[in-house]
């Protein structure tokens, strides 16, 4: 029988919590999507003020990395590298995205999920994003 750790309701109510807690020191607006093993949502969270277009990002976010067991923003260095780039439609899903800010979650080597920012600068939504991340990893 095949098995897949994935995170749960628990550990994406931590992510959220962390995230936003460094959301609301630093006195910013954003998205936080937390997803499980499939890329598939848990949890989301749009603080007030926050784009709306960056609900559907920071979902899209998540699922990306959890499906690509990367950083969003390695896939989308890759596909705008100029000796190797690729066309990110030939991902064959419109929800892949090369954006910073989504970052898989990684226990014992295997990839359980992820946690997506969206709404800052990719180098804050991916600070950000960490904060959730490390929650997790703390147990």
């Amino acid at each position: 029988m095949y098995q897949l750790d994935s995170l749960g309701h628990v550990e994406a109510q931590k992510a959220i919590q962390a995230a936003q807690a460094e959301l609301n020191h630093r006195g910013q607006k954003a998205v936080i999507a937390v997803s499980d093993a499939h890329g598939e949502l848990i949890a989301l969270l749009r603080l007030d003020g926050a784009p709306l277009p960056s609900v559907v990002v920071a979902t899209n976010k998540a699922w990306t990395a959890a499906r690509e067991r990367k950083p969003t923003r390695q896939i989308g260095e890759s596909s705008r590298n100029p000796q190797t780039a690729f066309d990110i439609a030939y991902f064959g899903d419109s929800r892949y995205i090369g954006w910073g800010g989504g970052l898989p979650v990684v226990i014992n080597g295997k990839v359980v999920g992820a946690v997506a920012v969206s709404g800052l600068s990719e180098a804050e939504d991916i600070e950000v994003a960490q904060k959730g991340v490390d929650a997790i990893l703390a147990g």
